[in-house]
């Protein structure tokens, strides 16, 4: 058996790992206990949700390794690429990778697992962003939305442009989520419930399918409870 704390980003992402992460994970002897980040801490308060600057997430990361000493104790994150903070680790490195966005977050995610510097530390950077998960099945949004057919078919043709909604990119106007958003503007105050519901409904082998970066990240998780990562 192994505890993993997941250190989310949002609200989307805490109901997306709680969901539908918890349960698969469950079955695999990984038990995970899926926390906003932490974006800040004055007066020994914390504040939680959301990267804006990378040292209040270090510092929550550590000081939770410090709290859980244990070998069977691991930590992940599930932060995205887009917006990531300009101070985060290997980030001017991982500039000059922008013409292989799978290289580039993988660089960031070994810049930032020797800066955390503990092997029990499992760093995901989404691709670009969570919203890119839909996309693997973006006609899930129809059992939310009714009328729907017509915008939906111009996100398909998004997702059909591209060897996996990974590579949908990180450009203010064009990343997994804004484009939704464009099509559907009250998605963007439903995102919290929508978007892990729609997930649940593509399912995770389909999404594993599209999304190479997430499916190589859940199969070191599902490893955690045998010490052995999966395919």
């Amino acid at each position: 058996m192994a505890r993993l704390y997941l250190f989310a980003e949002g609200q989307t992402e805490q109901t997306f790992a709680g969901t539908v992460l918890k349960p698969h994970l469950a079955n695999l002897g990984v038990y995970i206990y899926p926390i906003l980040i932490a974006h800040s801490r004055r007066k020994h308060i914390t504040h939680r949700g959301g990267v804006r600057k990378y040292t209040p997430v270090r510092n929550d990361i550590l000081r939770f390794m410090k709290q859980e000493r244990d070998a069977d104790v691991f930590f992940s994150t599930m932060v995205d690429l887009y917006g990531l903070p300009s101070d985060f680790p290997g980030v001017e490195q991982a500039e000059r990778l922008r013409h292989d966005p799978h290289q580039r977050v993988r660089s960031l995610e070994q810049e930032w697992l020797v800066d955390i510097g503990d092997q029990r530390f499992v760093p995901f950077i989404q691709l670009h962003e969570y919203e890119a998960l839909l996309f693997a099945e973006i006609s899930r949004l129809e059992f939310f939305y009714e009328n729907s057919r017509a915008r939906i078919a111009k996100l398909e043709k998004i997702a059909n442009s591209v060897d996996t909604p990974e590579l949908i990119n990180d450009g203010p106007q064009t990343a997994p989520s804004k484009r939704i958003i464009a099509e559907f503007p009250e998605y963007e105050g439903a995102k919290r419930t929508v978007g892990p519901q729609v997930a649940e409904l593509i399912g995770l082998s389909k999404i594993r399918a599209r999304c190479p970066h997430f499916n190589g990240w859940l199969g070191k998780l599902e490893g955690l409870g045998t010490g052995e990562e999966r395919p």
